[in-house]
């Protein structure tokens, strides 16, 4: 088990700082709990696969973090609550979670952990609306690029940038020099002698957490949903390059000064 899930939360999330600038972490949990453990047919190394390690390491560029310590084998706060639990393969990639079906009461208490980290989410967004009039969410994800098997080969990287910035469920226009801003600096960063390839919706556009985000603060909340591909790390052993980790962190934190002015800006206009 990774050093960030030893310690659960009792709603299994944290949240710590104050300011406009919120970076997510939402599938960086791998704990399940315990009675879901000994009824699940898919393995650790299985569930590590799918979700987004590492990702919590880099909520520190922010003043606000959000890591959700909770697999989302066990909920998935990125999907509509009747999705939120993978009850059949068709859910979950192909995958099959369960030997057992959890039972209605285990499903409840997995729905209510899905509520509480929306509840916490609203509460804390508002607060950040009524403070600073508007807020930018980094919400940070990975996606796997090698799906065919250990060395096997990776997916086409015209259709696959090493960073996707999902913003099909943010304002656009109001937010377009902000965003054009983060991506040019992020893509810009010296990253070890090279540049990211960083491109706009090519692989994913932003899940519920975003859509939500942006439905009950659609003037004042500007989302990005970024996926990196997990080029930093083997994503069938799941042992991660620390150098590599480090360079993200540091290009995401060069972007944080122009999102601040994006904010003023914004607000301004």
């Amino acid at each position: 088990m990774r050093e960030q899930d030893l310690t659960l939360p009792p709603n299994g999330f944290t949240t710590t700082g104050l300011g406009p600038i919120v970076v997510t972490a939402i599938h960086d949990g791998h704990a399940v709990r315990p009675e879901l453990l000994s009824i699940m047919e898919i393995d650790e190394a299985d569930r590590l696969k799918e979700e987004d390690p590492f990702t919590g390491l880099w909520t520190d560029v922010g003043d606000v973090r959000v890591i959700v310590k909770r697999s989302r084998f066990e909920v998935d706060v990125n999907r509509l609550r009747e999705k939120a639990v993978y009850l059949t393969s068709q859910d979950a990639w192909g995958l099959e979670v369960w030997a057992t079906p959890p039972s209605p009461a285990e499903l409840r208490v997995s729905l209510e952990h899905y509520d509480a980290f929306y509840s916490s989410m609203g509460a804390l967004f508002s607060k950040l609306e009524r403070e600073f009039g508007a807020f930018v969410v980094l919400d940070l994800h990975t996606y796997n690029h090698i799906r065919s098997g250990p060395g096997g080969p990776a997916d086409d990287p015209r259709g696959a940038p090493e960073v996707n910035v999902g913003t099909g469920n943010t304002d656009r226009e109001h937010w377009a020099s902000l965003i054009e801003r983060f991506m040019n600096e992020l893509s810009g960063f010296d990253f070890g002698g090279r540049h990211l390839d960083v491109r706009e919706n090519v692989k994913f556009t932003g899940g519920h957490f975003s859509r939500w985000i942006h439905d009950r603060f659609p003037k004042t909340s500007c989302v990005l949903a970024i996926e990196f591909k997990k080029f930093f790390m083997d994503e069938w052993t799941g042992k991660p390059d620390r150098a590599m980790l480090s360079l993200i962190r540091e290009a995401l934190k060069a972007t944080i000064p122009g999102l601040r002015e994006g904010i003023g800006a914004a607000g301004r206009g």
